[in-house]
């Protein structure tokens, strides 16, 4: 994808003077990017220099917000390249076809924006929709948005079971991702609702799922989606990842999403 990085080229960081962490916290330039090019060619991406400063400016800026919110307990940089970064970047494993489609893409849950933003990094051509419940993670993402230039992204507030419903999201979408702690089935009735039919959700997972594919996959029914495939990864001297792969098969009755909190509390089985 595009031209090699420049490592003797360190980014500006337009907008950010005011913004960086201290010094000392932030690792180096030319280390960041040789990790980067590294781990990344791995899952066959080349990144621009352009979009490498991007990435090294959205990792600055997360440091210096999580000192005043709390975005992540990961903020070493090689933890953040591996584990946010790499790990958001890894769905092309299970949607190869990502860099090439123009897709509509919604992050459900998308916290400090993983997998949104680093996806709309590496694949300009994604619309995404970023969606969270807590008004202080969105203005950190609209910074985010605004510092390194992004278009055709936007922030939306709200709740998943809420904005489900909206009539302007509801199946509208080609694709939902979701790095969001929740078990698949309460992740399926919070995601399906968006999809098109014909379209995917894709849960990033760690940790054994067996148990929670089970009651998963007959959640994924009732709301018209069919499991299509897990794919199963090694991150760069980390953890074991699964991406869950459901298809929308047909549209979701209109009963679901239920209210709000309810499928958390009682996932669908």
């Amino acid at each position: 994808m595009g031209d090699s990085v420049n490592q003797n080229c360190v980014p500006d960081g337009k907008g950010l003077e005011l913004s960086d962490p201290k010094p000392e916290r932030i690792g180096n330039w030319e280390d960041f990017v040789g990790q980067m090019e590294k781990e990344t060619k791995e899952i066959d991406i080349k990144l621009t220099s352009e979009q490498m400063s991007q990435f090294f400016e959205y990792y600055k800026l997360l440091l210096h917000w999580n000192s005043m919110i709390n975005l992540t307990a990961i903020t070493e940089m090689r933890e953040v390249v591996t584990k946010h970064f790499v790990d958001s970047l890894s769905i092309i494993k299970a949607v190869p076809d990502i860099g090439e489609k123009k897709y509509k893409v919604i992050d459900v849950g998308t916290g400090a924006g993983f997998p949104g933003i680093p996806l709309k990094i590496a694949f300009p051509d994604l619309h995404v929709t970023l969606l969270d419940s807590l008004n202080k993670r969105i203005r950190f993402l609209d910074e985010v948005i605004e510092t390194l230039g992004l278009s055709q992204i936007e922030t939306r507030h709200g709740r998943a079971e809420d904005a489900a419903r909206d009539n302007v999201s509801r199946e509208t979408f080609d694709l939902c991702v979701s790095r969001a702690v929740a078990n698949l089935s309460t992740l399926s009735e919070y995601c399906l609702p968006f999809v098109r039919t014909g379209g995917y959700f894709v849960s990033y997972k760690s940790g054994k799922i067996e148990e929670e594919l089970k009651s998963g996959k007959n959640a994924a029914k009732k709301l018209g989606g069919e499991l299509e495939e897990i794919v199963t990864f090694q991150l760069p001297n980390s953890d074991e990842r699964d991406l869950v792969k459901i298809r929308k098969i047909s549209t979701t009755p209109k009963k679901y999403p239920r209210k709000a909190g309810t499928p958390s509390r009682e996932p669908l089985k």
